[in-house]
This record gives C-alpha cells, sequence and structure tokens, in this order.
C-alpha cells in the first residue's frame, strides 16, 4: 500500500513538473509568434499566437485543476476534488472545438481574400512552434493515457503542433508556388484534426459530469451478476456512476431471501468481489433489504429498467 502510494505521489510530482516545463516553453513561442507576426505582417502567426493562448490558459487549467485533485477529502467535500479535473477537461474541449469553428470560419473567408505573406521567415518561426508545441505534447502523452484532465492539455498541445505544422507547410507552398489559397486550405484539414481530438474529450467530460452509467459498464450486465448469487431476489435503485474515469461508485438495494438474511456478511463479501472481478468497481455501498422499503413496490423490481436503457430513472439517489 505504501509502495502504491508513493508510486502515485511520485507519478502526480512529474506531471505537475512537466505542465509547468510546458507554460514556461509555451510562453517563450507565444512571445515570438506574436513578435514575428507583428514585423513581418503575417496573420498566418498571429493566429498561431491566439491559438496558442488559448492553450496557455489550457495548460494553467490542468495544473491548477491537477494541484485540486490531489488534495484530500474534507468534510464539506466528501470526494476531495477529483472532479475538479473532469470540469477542466470539459472547458479545454469545448474550447477547443470553439476554437476550431471559429479557425475553420476564418479559413472559409481566406479562401476568398488571400494574405500574402514572406514565406521564408514564417516558415523558420513556425517550425519552431511545431517542435516546442510537440515536446509538451510528449511531455504530457504518460500522463494523458489515465488522466482526463492531462488528456485534454495534451489535445491541445497536439492539436497546436499540427496548426504550427500547417503554417510551415503553407509558408512552403506560398514560397515556391505564390499560391495564397494553401493557407485556409490546410487550416481546413487542422480544423478536421483538432475535432477529432476534442469531440471524444469533450463527451467523455460531459457523460461524467452527467453521472451517467461509465463507458464499458451496462447496467443490466451489473443487475444479472449480482441477482445470480444464491439468496438474491432482486437488485434495485441501483446507481453506477462516476466521480473521475478512474473512481467508479455504485450503490443499490438488494432483496435477500429471508432465509439468507442470517449470511448478510457472506453476502455482502460475495457481492462485492463479484461486482469487483467482473466490472472493476471497488467503491460500493449495498444495502441489504429482506421486504420492499418503498412506498411503492415497483421500485423492488427493476428487471425492465435493467433490460433496457431508455427505460432508466432518473439519476438521484431515492431513499
Amino acid at each position: 500500500m505504501d509502495e502504491h502510494f508513493s508510486s502515485s505521489r511520485l507519478q502526480d510530482e512529474t506531471i505537475k513538473r512537466r505542465l509547468a516545463i510546458g507554460l514556461a516553453i509555451n510562453a517563450f513561442i507565444i512571445v515570438a509568434e506574436f513578435i514575428g507576426g507583428y514585423i513581418f505582417n503575417s496573420l498566418g502567426l498571429i493566429s498561431d499566437a491566439s491559438h496558442n493562448v488559448i492553450d496557455q490558459g489550457g495548460l494553467l487549467l490542468a495544473l491548477y485543476a491537477h494541484i485540486l485533485a490531489t488534495k484530500p477529502a474534507t468534510p464539506d467535500r466528501t470526494f476531495g476534488y477529483h472532479r475538479a479535473g473532469i470540469i477542466a477537461a470539459f472547458i479545454n474541449g469545448f474550447v477547443l472545438l470553439a476554437t476550431a469553428c471559429v479557425l475553420g470560419y476564418l479559413a472559409f473567408k481566406r479562401l476568398w481574400t488571400p494574405v500574402s505573406v514572406p514565406g521564408g521567415w514564417v516558415i523558420a518561426i513556425a517550425f519552431i512552434s511545431f517542435v516546442a508545441n510537440l515536446s509538451i505534447a510528449l511531455l504530457l502523452q504518460h500522463g494523458a493515457k489515465t488522466d482526463l484532465n492531462i488528456r485534454g492539455a495534451f489535445w491541445h498541445m497536439f492539436a497546436d503542433a499540427w496548426v504550427s505544422l500547417g503554417v510551415v507547410a503553407c509558408g512552403f507552398g506560398i514560397l515556391l508556388t505564390g499560391w495564397s489559397f494553401l493557407d485556409p486550405l490546410v487550416s481546413l484539414f487542422i480544423v478536421g484534426v483538432i475535432f477529432k481530438g476534442a469531440w471524444p474529450l469533450f463527451r467523455e467530460s460531459l457523460e461524467v459530469l452527467l453521472e451517467s452509467t461509465p463507458p464499458g459498464i451496462k447496467t443490466a450486465h451489473v443487475v444479472e451478476a449480482i441477482e445470480q448469487v444464491e439468496g438474491v431476489k432482486n437488485v434495485h435503485d441501483l446507481h453506477i456512476w462516476a466521480v473521475e474515469p478512474r473512481l467508479i461508485m455504485l450503490t443499490c438495494h438488494v432483496l435477500v431471501d429471508e432465509d439468507s438474511a442470517h449470511m448478510k456478511d457472506q453476502l455482502l463479501q460475495t457481492i462485492r468481489s463479484k461486482v469487483a472481478t467482473e466490472f472493476g468497481i471497488y467503491h460500493l455501498t449495498i444495502q441489504l433489504e429482506t421486504h420492499c422499503t418503498h412506498s411503492n413496490g415497483r421500485h423492488c423490481d427493476l428487471k425492465q429498467t435493467a433490460v433496457s436503457p431508455s427505460s432508466r430513472e432518473p439519476r438521484g439517489h431515492s431513499h
């Protein structure tokens, strides 16, 4: 247990340090692109710098949320600050989608009014931005595998690396051919890349905030598994949700035979072990009952609800 705690703490410190490094590198790139865009009259560089400002805000938000998420629970916040990371991921995803829409609008506009820029300088500055953004994304790649919040920051930086590479490609194309319309065409491709990365992030974080059943877990399968335990008559008032993707919670009432009531501890242990083994849910609150405690008896027989997801009860605890 101590070894696991130390490893988790070391991982958290590593992520925070990498986020801080990413902030420093990104700040340098923002200043460089704004100055370069102003001197060389390059709207592409200024736009890329503006996108980097959004990334800087995303990184700051991710760092702040990650620090909050490592704080212990309090009497006022019994789940701690785990949702801070989810909120940050939701905001990051939303901003990415909004940015993609704006970039798409500007790209279509530039198809009609192309802007001429000095290709050589644009290539040089944009390539430095590409290398820097890609480096930051690689710094965050490992943490993004398990942390939705860090995944949001990762996609911010990875998408911006593509933006910078698109500016580089446009610089080469315009330098060699003089075709200014290449800039908006590449921008439209970049918009597609951003949408591909941002939409799953936005959708997953929204599902967590709505307390939906986590992906990969079917309510009907959980009910069926519990009802297979000897002595269990049915499962009702079942709720499955995630505080954050790594912290899945389950609460339910289990109606048992009166003859099995004296085996309460054994039944609870069997149910917990079965749910943990088959579904990876370790945070459970189970109430055993020998008769229905609801005023309306239909609450104690949710077989139709379990079979048909569309007929689920509204979320929220009804005790």
